[in-house]
């Protein structure tokens, strides 16, 4: 603000006195003051303009004018030669004039919209906006995403923003020795991924004040940066989709990559615990899917063979039912496979 402040002055002070030394007389001058304020403000809204510009969209825009103003002086150097045998030469400054506005105009403007289609930049190079991926908290603590970003699964710029961080920093301080851990994790995953060959990431300071809630910002921004998010917070995936944002999220890829079970297949389980029903036994597979196999309660801490008879996908995850085999007979189960 002091620095608008001192533009305005220098601005007007500098109109005023111009149209002084132009023996414009002193109430004439006042105009000087006054068209040097209105060329501040004129700046100020300029600036203000272009701040919400990414730097690769303000670089197309200056070389693309410099290209079109370089054509224009090339046309205008052809022209000079036809000029001479015009018969009102008053005309020709305006024809310089209006080549020079045209070219201009034109090549800042197919600059800063083209830009996105070079292969090279000094910055990040051949990354194009939509390859930008806005990392949320509950993913950064959740651990998994550096692991895909090592496979290769996932590259390009992993965004950051301030806020996000800021929300680490807040539950890796908290009294509650979980939550301390929790944030303490999820700085440590940044970390390891900033050193990561895979992907690049950039902490962002842009910030939304008007807007409350995490999540509602890291909607803003992706709105902004025309971005993706990623996450694994359900809530937050509906939201973005109503609102046209991309979402990858990680659960889904982790249910996407989950084996395949067909009928006729046998998988062998390790009964962990007890069901809520009654005979019920639980187990796990590799993955973490929780097994229910019926009449299998008796069978605590022992391998059991199933065979699976059929496969139901439900919207609350598989539904796997089986025959319980390899124990005692052919006593019919069913196994409820769990998202």
């Amino acid at each position: 603000m002091i620095i608008r402040m001192i533009l305005i002055l220098a601005c007007s002070v500098s109109g005023y006195f111009i149209a002084y030394h132009n023996d414009w007389g002193f109430p004439k001058s006042l105009i000087g003051l006054f068209l040097g304020i209105l060329i501040a403000v004129l700046v100020i809204q300029i600036e203000m303009a272009i701040r919400k510009m990414s730097l690769r969209v303000i670089f197309g825009g200056v070389a693309g004018m410099i290209i079109g103003l370089f054509i224009a002086f090339l046309l205008a150097y052809g022209l000079s030669f036809v000029s001479n045998i015009m018969e009102k030469q008053q005309v020709v400054p305006w024809i310089y004039a209006l080549l020079t506005g045209v070219m201009g105009y034109l090549g800042l403007v197919l600059g800063s919209k083209k830009i996105e289609e070079f292969n090279f930049l000094a910055f990040h190079p051949a990354k194009e906006s939509s390859e930008y991926r806005i990392m949320d908290t509950s993913v950064i603590i959740d651990g998994r995403i550096a692991d895909i970003c090592d496979t290769g699964f996932i590259d390009g710029i992993m965004i950051v923003p301030r806020f996000v961080l800021d929300e680490l920093q807040y539950i890796a301080d908290s009294s509650d020795s979980m939550k301390r851990t929790r944030g303490r994790r999820g700085l440590d995953i940044l970390n390891r991924m900033q050193r990561s060959n895979g992907v690049t990431v950039e902490i962002v300071d842009q910030d939304f004040p008007k807007i409350k809630g995490v999540d509602a910002k890291l909607i803003a921004l992706a709105k902004k940066m025309s971005g993706k998010i990623i996450t694994n917070d359900f809530n937050l995936n509906k939201v973005a989709e109503l609102q046209g944002i991309k979402i990858l999220n990680v659960n889904e890829l982790a249910n996407a990559l989950k084996p395949v079970v067909l009928p006729g297949e046998f998988m062998t389980v390790k009964i962990i615990k007890e069901g809520k029903e009654q005979g019920q036994g639980v187990a796990y597979l590799d993955d973490g899917t929780m097994i229910i196999v019926d009449n299998a309660q008796k069978y605590l801490s022992t391998n059991v063979e199933v065979l699976v008879t059929s496969v139901l996908q439900t919207t609350a995850g598989r539904m796997i039912f089986s025959e319980l085999k390899g124990v005692s007979g052919d006593k019919k189960a069913f196994v409820n496979v769990k998202q």
